[in-house]
């Protein structure tokens, strides 16, 4: 093993690609114990957890190659010591002042205002002004306020006829510019109350166009959550089909070599009728007709990858050691046909295996992508493949979101990169015709 490592030692390739699927297995970690399946599955699913983020925003690290700084999701509440309240007629007035500052280049991409009242009487009115850095009062909108208001400022057509261009656009543009205009900005909530009891409080969001380290989707979600825990999904569907068709077809090749006759040439007529199906079609056709689960394909995965090709190359390499001198020891003293097929003929070929092995990994990485992207991916957990079908149903790229594509895009180049640095490595090692140290 020494010998082993101080020769992959030697290869920088194997250096860097070590250090990239170290990398991914420590993130692998870190993201299983931060996010534990089931908070990550609740997240992933969407719902009320994600009201603040925008939709469909770049990544914030984007902002670092603009010359127009996008902005990013403001959240102001209203203070209870600034509400200012005063009594007409046996009417309360509140004024709830909601103050902010605006410091880019672009406009946001949505406007909300959220006002809660626990009025018990008549319903509450409520009259919306909105300050400027310049001077401007424009009036939003009037009207009766429910326990749990949402006033989508953004989607208020008669405020856009009125202001000739979309209310979140119009609000922060600068007069005889087509850049939003800097500085403070205030939002003037008047309540009139008619339960003495009372009491209103009030957010302001202002959504941006940039959010996190990977952006936002079409359902607000932060796609960081689906990098990280593609990251843990994608390495273990890959190990356990690499290992599992693997090892198992070599020692059906070693069952098939050793007892010959029936056995070996039963085991051939499948391994070449199993070489001729399709992989990929069966896998659509049942994700299509029966079940996407990510668990169902990888059973399929594994046990149509066992009657491989890999079962005539393991056969090959098995003829030879079947004839040697130790076997025919092995039997002279008596060995079980099982402990010569585990103990004898098995253990010499590993080292061959082992780089066949590693390169096996990526391909059924990219091939668990692959159906994810044709949409038979499972439909619970965040993959990268489940992402990237999701930006292109959305028009992703028609639309410039290409950060959505990109980052599950980058991450299994990277995933392949690695274990390719290391596989070639390991080839040249371990294969005497590539061996060069």
């Amino acid at each position: 093993m020494t010998k082993y490592l101080r020769l992959v030692s030697r290869y920088p390739s194997a250096a860097a690609g070590i250090a990239i699927i170290t990398t991914l297995i420590v993130m692998s970690v870190l993201t299983i114990i931060a996010i534990p399946y089931s908070k990550a599955i609740d997240m992933w699913r969407g719902g009320e957890q994600w009201q603040d983020n925008p939709i469909n925003a770049s990544p914030a690290w984007s902002n670092w190659f603009r010359d127009k700084k996008l902005p990013r999701t403001i959240k102001v509440a209203s203070n209870p010591a600034d509400i200012v309240e005063t009594e007409i007629g046996g009417v309360r007035r509140a004024l709830v002042p909601i103050e902010f500052e605006y410091n880019y280049d672009g406009f946001p991409s949505e406007v909300n205002l959220f006002i809660n009242t626990d009025s018990e009487g008549p319903q509450p009115f409520a009259r919306i002004t909105w300050h400027t850095p310049d001077g401007r009062e424009i009036l939003i909108s009037g009207r009766a306020l429910r326990p749990n208001e949402r006033i989508s400022i953004s989607q208020d057509r008669g405020l856009e006829r009125r202001l000739g261009a979309i209310p979140h656009v119009a609000l922060f543009k600068a007069t005889n510019s087509d850049l939003a205009l800097r500085g403070r900005y205030r939002a003037e909530v008047e309540v009139l109350l008619f339960d003495p009891n009372a009491t209103v409080t009030a957010q302001l969001l202002s959504y941006g166009r940039v959010h996190g380290i990977a952006g936002t989707d079409h359902r607000r979600r932060d796609l960081v959550i689906a990098m990280l825990w593609g990251t843990p999904i994608a390495l273990a569907f890959g190990l356990v089909a690499a290992v599992g068709t693997t090892i198992t077809t070599l020692i059906i090749a070693a069952i098939g070599v050793w007892f010959g006759g029936r056995v070996d040439a039963t085991i051939q007529r499948i391994t070449e009728v199993n070489m001729i199906l399709p992989l990929i079609p069966i896998l659509v056709m049942v994700g299509t007709l029966y079940s996407t689960s990510i668990w169902l394909m990888l059973a399929l995965v594994v046990g149509l990858g066992i009657f491989s090709s890999g079962i005539k190359q393991y056969r090959a390499m098995l003829l030879p050691i079947r004839e040697s001198s130790y076997i025919e020891a092995a039997r002279a003293y008596g060995a079980g046909n099982r402990r010569i097929i585990m103990r004898y003929m098995v253990p010499p070929v590993l080292p061959v295996l082992i780089p066949g092995f590693v390169s096996l990994i990526p391909a059924y990485v990219f091939l668990e992508a692959s159906l994810a992207v044709l949409g038979l991916g499972d439909p619970v957990l965040p993959t990268w493949g489940k992402v990237m079908n999701d930006a292109l149903s959305q028009g992703a790229l028609y639309h410039g979101y290409y950060y959505w594509v990109l980052g599950p895009a980058l991450l299994l180049m990277l995933t392949g990169l690695g274990f390719a640095m290391l596989g070639y490595t390991l080839d040249r090692i371990f294969n005497p015709r590539l061996r060069q140290i």
